[in-house]
């Protein structure tokens, strides 16, 4: 049974930095292209980034760009998204997704989603 568990998010000053983590079980985490997305309350889902299956090609949302990166360690079956210069627009629940198929934007390519987790950004 493949499970994406993402850690815990919480609540953020503006400006301030989070990092969240995914981990992966019940797949070859190696054989998967992984990516971020959120949504937002009243809104759809929201590409974030995505990272190919060696870590060596990566993809951000104009939205996050200069300010998230996104990393994995295979060794782990993890998954990283670390998050800097926060801004309340950020606020959202995130959630990390596992591709067989290829590193993208459109969520329709991911097999596998985690449960979410919460980032809210006070201002």
């Amino acid at each position: 049974q493949v499970q994406l568990v993402e850690s815990r998010g919480g609540l953020v000053q503006a400006g301030g930095s989070l990092r969240l983590s995914c981990a992966a079980s019940g797949l070859t985490f190696a054989n998967y292209a992984m990516g971020w997305f959120r949504q937002a309350p009243g809104k759809g889902r929201e590409f974030v980034a995505a990272i190919n299956r060696s870590g060596s090609s990566i993809l951000y949302a104009d939205s996050v760009k200069g300010r998230f990166t996104i990393s994995r360690d295979n060794a782990k079956n993890t998954v990283y998204l670390q998050m800097n210069s926060l801004k309340s627009e950020d606020t959202a629940a995130y959630y990390c997704a596992a591709s067989g198929i290829y590193y993208s934007r459109n969520a329709a390519t991911y097999d596998y989603w985690g449960q979410g987790t919460q980032v809210t950004v006070s201002s």
